[in-house]
């Protein structure tokens, strides 16, 4: 499931790059960071060193093959918009989880954990942005990281009521993505100041 968040989430950023016309570097940079730092961010603040990336090539490997795929297969990619959002949203909710229950057997309370799912999962998309000067799509874009919000929710629910894991795991990725699915789907967004 990691690989596979991995490799979408390096699809997102890689197809951005092309679209802001960097090079070929350019691209795998923002496909590594659009992949990989929501996680690594999240490892280095829980103490957990080195980063699960930097203990396991595969996600570098899977980080830089979707890059790659990116670079070569673009044209191809952004005229499957609706499966490429489908596919971001299935990576929202499975880092999300994941990040909060990493956060949670480290030992961090329930609000701390959240935040570390959340930033898990929509870490690597705001350094992007950062990187191609946008400001964050997870700060102005429909239901992003409250979709994120509630996937880590579910998680402390389920700790807090000693819930078996893996079935909680499930329900907030599951959470998470008909949230960002929908909201999608129907134009929702995070209500913004009155007035601005």
């Amino acid at each position: 499931m990691d690989l596979t968040g991995i490799f979408i989430f390096g699809l997102t950023g890689g197809t951005l790059a092309v679209r802001h016309r960097l090079d070929i570097f350019g691209v795998m940079v923002l496909a590594l960071v659009t992949a990989l730092a929501g996680g690594v961010l999240r490892d280095l603040l829980i103490g957990a060193i080195p980063p699960a990336t930097m203990q396991d090539e595969r996600y570098l490997i899977t980080a830089l093959a979707s890059g790659l795929f990116a670079f070569f297969f673009h044209p191809f990619i952004n005229r499957l918009v609706k499966p490429v959002m489908v596919l971001d949203a299935a990576g929202l909710g499975i880092f999300a989880v994941a990040g909060c229950g990493k956060a949670l057997a480290y030992g961090l309370g329930p609000l701390p954990a959240v935040l570390l799912g959340v930033l898990t999962a929509c870490g690597g998309g705001l350094v992007r942005d950062v990187l191609v000067a946008e400001v964050p799509r997870v700060l102005r874009e429909e239901i992003y990281a409250v979709a994120a919000l509630l996937g880590a929710a579910i998680v402390i629910a389920g700790a807090m009521l000693d819930l078996p894991k893996a079935p909680v795991a499930i329900a907030g990725a599951a959470a998470a993505f008909l949230l960002r699915v929908v909201s999608v789907l129907r134009g929702w967004s995070a209500p913004r100041a009155p007035g601005s």
